[in-house]
């Protein structure tokens, strides 16, 4: 999973995608500690993995978060008499 495959897709699912990873975490978690895992480097992907995540969804809130709302525009009446 690359950086700029994850710049692509929705806040939503990238936290679908965060909530996954971290299931898969815990799971890989479990099997190392039975000694049931096959390759310990699944670990580290996977833990990259949920930091490339949390980085995107981290840069994609202050983007949000700096993008001024334009005010709303007030009319004045003048009155000449």
């Amino acid at each position: 999973m690359k950086a700029h495959d994850l710049n692509e897709l929705s806040v939503q699912e990238l936290h679908q995608r965060l909530s996954d990873e971290q299931e898969s975490l815990a799971n890989l978690r479990f099997q190392l500690a039975t000694s049931q895992l096959e390759s310990p480097i699944k670990v580290r992907t996977v833990r990259r993995d949920i930091a490339r995540l949390l980085t995107v969804l981290r840069t994609k809130e202050r983007t949000a978060a700096a993008t001024p709302t334009p005010a709303p525009t007030k009319t004045i009446e003048v009155k000449t008499s």
